[in-house]
């Protein structure tokens, strides 16, 4: 594998796979540009090294064949923008004719953004004639789309075996997650906090699990917390809870007593009479909800509780929410981690903080850039962290 920093595009066309799934409104504009804002850098180095830049990447779910509303050409306006004013081509087609003849024409210092892949069917098949076609189109292969790393799609895994080893590599931004990664999973310096917030204990069983052997300290905020509570015998009024995972919840607690791990569940919440915005609220101790309550955020004990331990940490990996975070009055919980986390970044912990909700949370209340590291994979960084093999990330040091 060669490094991306290293190469020289000089003459080359670069055949980058990018991860351009943003939101759309229903006027075509981009309501979140971060994914495209993220590869830049990487395009920016190969444009200017004297190459040329291919880009592919997928768009929403369509249902197998084009629609307009999943069409890449939406984002050529904005590409261009982002990147200087740099034109951009739009080819309507992925692979055939017109993208390879407009491939073939690319002129150094230009920019082609093919259609959208999921127009075939065989990009999600991992298809390996379909990834052959892509392949035709550059010189040199880049994935810079973490975000899409854990599927073995054409694009994203089967395609890197047609260039020889020194002609596939990572692009910076590609770069960067994985050192990120590697350094809170296989270089973290002690105390480890772990902050696993969401609703789900399913969602998180195997993270937390593959954690336990890394971490000192696990906190545990929202609708999760509520399964963990009750498991121990708690009252937990109408909170979210999975009854399935009860015991689920029991063996984790155990595991980490055996191993010195120490977990961290909110001392007291606030609640609310229903799931609105507008709900009466109220605050009691996460094990004793009344019925009709429920639990929507971390309570201000547990803000203190748990911005201690986060504050006296070395390496902090955070992944979900406290609370509802999207409702005003349920928000404080995980604006407060979010502060802890900055204090302790400032002090010299590393901070990583990946996966979808939290990385709203810190771009809304302000502080992506005082943290160390915001991951654009929600679902990658997740598989990584259980300890998974991610195909994009092996195609490419394979």
């Amino acid at each position: 594998m060669s490094k991306f920093s290293e190469h020289d595009f000089k003459g080359e066309k670069a055949l980058i796979r990018v991860d351009f799934n943003v939101p759309l409104n229903d006027k075509f504009g981009i309501t979140d540009d971060n994914r495209m804002r993220a590869t830049i850098p990487t395009i920016k180095k190969i444009l200017s090294d004297g190459g040329s830049a291919i880009l592919m990447s997928h768009l929403g779910r369509p249902k197998g064949g084009p629609e307009d509303k999943f069409s890449l050409r939406h984002l050529v306006k904005h590409l261009s923008e982002l990147l200087g004013g740099v034109p951009v081509l739009f080819a309507d087609d992925c692979i055939g004719e017109q993208a390879q003849l407009t491939a073939n024409m690319l002129r150094p210092g230009e920019v082609l953004l093919l259609e959208n892949l999921r127009f075939y069917k065989e990009e999600e098949k991992g298809d390996e004639a379909f990834a052959q076609k892509l392949s035709k189109l550059g010189d040199v292969y880049v994935n810079d789309a973490f975000g899409t790393a854990h599927r073995a799609h054409a694009s994203t895994a089967v395609i890197a075996k047609f260039f020889a080893p020194e002609k596939r590599m990572f692009g910076l931004l590609m770069e960067s997650e994985v050192i990120a990664a590697e350094k809170v999973l296989h270089e973290a310096r002690k105390p480890f906090v772990a902050i696993i917030g969401g609703a789900k204990v399913s969602d998180k069983i195997l993270i937390i699990e593959n954690l336990l052997e890394r971490a000192t300290d696990i906190i545990i905020g929202g609708g999760m917390a509520y399964t963990f509570m009750k498991a121990e015998g708690g009252k937990i009024g109408n909170s979210l809870c999975e009854e399935d995972r009860l015991q689920t919840a029991l063996d984790l607690i155990k595991k980490a007593e055996s191993k010195g791990v120490y977990i961290h569940l909110p001392s007291d919440s606030v609640i609310a009479d229903k799931f609105d915005a507008n709900a009466n609220t109220s605050t009691a101790p996460s094990n004793e909800i009344p019925d009709g309550w429920m639990g929507l955020d971390i309570g201000e004990n547990a803000c203190e509780q748990f911005s201690n331990v986060i504050k006296k940490s070395k390496t902090i990996l955070w992944n979900g929410p406290m609370g509802v975070f999207e409702m005003h009055k349920f928000q404080h919980g995980t604006k407060a981690i979010a502060e802890a986390i900055a204090e302790a970044t400032a002090h010299g912990a590393f901070s990583l903080v990946g996966g979808g909700d939290s990385v709203a949370a810190v771009n809304q209340f302000g502080f992506a850039d005082k943290v160390s590291y915001v991951s654009t994979g929600g679902g990658a960084m997740l598989e990584y962290f259980e300890g998974k093999v991610l195909p994009g990330i092996a195609a490419i040091k394979d």
